[in-house]
């Protein structure tokens, strides 16, 4: 199957200057929105705290549920629709009380307060202080080592310092603005989030390989050519798999984001805009990068 013709010649790398514009402003739309709202918002896996997704049989009103917490002593409960009109989420941050009992507490003194109600249980998840922080060091130790991996990988493969700088420098521009749509959207940051990240490292990693893998075979054959030449030749000999891959996962994913409902909305909200990122810095930051780091310091050494 072609999408792209072969001989197609778009001048993606022409476009570098704008697009190197384009990509600090959103760089700094993103940092600028964390830093306003105090850094991310954590949910209970990272802060620590209660969550309870609870179901009533009858219409509710959310004003009922927050006067109920407020009477059973949690006056800084934060109570919020979710879902259908019935369905709400109850998160009570870090607390030095016993979580796990305050949960079975909080369960039992709604289900006898509203005694016409029958009160479904969606979800209910414990997490301590401790845990969180530990969750949270975890987490982002798994990002750097991640980040050392692939920048070891790539250099060794390729030989080149240079290549490995570009992707690493692609991925920090994904996971910033992927930070930075968290905080815009003011999505809840929790595992599933984190996940979100991993996998965006992971995807824009794969298709920035290609995409060099490509460079290193065009090296021989077009060693007439100057390497900005040679990058955007590669570039769209892979447009057509690029499209494919980008493609089919986003269709997916846009699936699950309309369908899938409330429960992994927060999800696939920052899957679709790693995504996104993921595509455009394989070809708009990783590529310039390298051929900044060649006419820098490689040519220059050579002379």
């Amino acid at each position: 199957m072609e999408l792209i013709r072969p001989g197609t010649h778009f001048n993606f790398i022409g476009k570098k200057k704008f697009t190197i514009w384009v990509s600090a402003i959103v760089i700094l739309l993103s940092l600028g929105s964390i830093i306003f709202h105090g850094g991310l918002r954590y949910g209970v896996d990272f802060a620590g705290g209660i969550l309870l997704q609870i179901k009533f049989s009858k219409t509710m009103d959310i004003s009922e549920v927050r006067n109920a917490m407020e009477a059973l002593g949690s006056k800084d409960a934060v109570v919020q629709k979710f879902g259908g009109e019935n369905e709400f989420l109850i998160r009570i941050e870090k607390s030095s009380e016993d979580l796990e009992a305050m949960s079975k507490t909080i369960q039992t003194s709604l289900q006898d307060r509203f005694k016409g109600q029958t009160l479904e249980v969606r979800r209910a998840e414990v997490v301590g202080p401790k845990v969180g922080k530990d969750l949270k060091r975890k987490a982002i130790w798994a990002t750097v080592l991640s980040f050392i991996a692939i920048l070891i990988y790539v250099a060794i493969r390729f030989r080149q310092v240079s290549y490995g700088l570009g992707g690493i420098v692609a991925l920090v521009h994904d996971i910033i603005v992927t930070f930075g749509a968290i905080s815009i959207f003011d999505l809840e940051f929790s595992l599933p989030l984190l996940a979100v990240i991993l996998t965006i490292i992971g995807f824009s990693i794969n298709d920035t390989i290609v995409i060099f893998d490509r460079v290193r075979e065009n090296i021989k054959k077009m060693r007439k050519e100057d390497l900005e030449t040679i990058f955007n030749v590669s570039i769209n000999e892979t447009l057509g798999r690029t499209i494919l891959t980008s493609g089919t996962v986003m269709m997916v994913v846009l699936i699950l984001f309309f369908f899938g409902g409330p429960v992994i909305h927060d999800f696939t909200s920052a899957m679709i805009v790693g995504l996104i990122s993921g595509t455009y810095s394989t070809v708009y930051i990783a590529s310039p990068i390298v051929l900044l780091w060649h006419r820098h310091v490689t040519l220059k050494r050579k002379k």
